[in-house]
């Protein structure tokens, strides 16, 4: 089953983002949850070691490295989803290394509000051995688990649009410059932007001629572009695009 987000934007071009499913997030939870023991060993065995020997030195000190002990093993077991993905942008290590990704339902990043709400929740979801959460990724056509409901997000697979986009476009090394301020596009301009490079292939030559000539227009007035540019619209966009990529060093 390749259950997929698919998401209209106002141009009618469709944004596909493959879901997740119990197996490749259960698999990231392994290895997060590997991590997870490592770090909470490690602290266990430098506590045994240094805490002691305060106590005997510094009876304060070792109160003190007590409590500091108690809090990071808190904040690693409660605190470790929702700070990864806060900072990460919706991933773990191991989210990351199965190449899956936190998002809302919109498609957009997340933010720390949503990674922190949908980890509260995750002490719900994880009752009966996870089986909370596994019976609402079962019963919910997008594998949302009850943390993914109330936080208005879901889990995907990043690696299908990413080795498309390396495929599809590759940033020039020495491309010469546009000679516009390609740094005043959004996000989500961008986004357009390569979205139509992407799926260009798949539209019919004047749907994408036309789709073309709007984007250009739509970014015209922003970018002061040239009116002869703006007539080679799709060659446009592609330089506008790799600048864009370089900048921000996208890889």
């Amino acid at each position: 089953m390749h259950d997929k987000l698919t998401i209209e934007t106002p141009e009618q071009i469709p944004l596909e983002f493959p879901l997740a499913g119990i197996g490749s997030r259960f698999l990231a939870a392994i290895v997060d949850a590997l991590i997870q023991l490592v770090f909470t060993l490690g602290l266990v065995v430098a506590a045994m070691l240094v805490i002691p020997d305060l106590y005997a030195t510094a009876p304060r000190a070792g109160l003190w490295g007590m409590a500091i002990f108690v809090i990071v093993i808190f904040v690693m077991q409660f605190g470790y989803f929702a700070i990864f993905e806060a900072v990460w942008n919706g991933q773990t290590p191991g989210k990351r290394f199965l190449h899956l990704r936190v998002i809302k339902d919109s498609g957009r990043p997340i933010t720390p509000y949503e990674a922190v709400t949908r980890n509260l929740i995750r002490i719900v979801d994880s009752i009966a051995a996870y089986g909370i959460g596994i019976i609402c990724m079962l019963l919910s056509s997008k594998n949302k688990r009850l943390g993914d409901y109330v936080a208005g997000t879901v889990v995907v697979h990043e690696r299908p649009l990413a080795d498309q986009a390396r495929v599809s476009w590759e940033p020039a090394a020495s491309a010469a410059p546009t000679g516009y301020d390609v740094g005043r596009l959004t996000p989500e301009e961008f986004q357009l932007v390569e979205t139509f490079l992407l799926r260009r292939e798949q539209l019919a030559l004047d749907v994408r001629a036309k789709m073309a000539r709007q984007i250009a227009d739509r970014l015209a007035e922003k970018l002061k572009i040239a009116e002869e540019d703006q007539r080679q619209s799709e060659p446009l966009l592609e330089r506008l695009a790799n600048e864009y990529r370089s900048r921000a060093q996208y890889r």
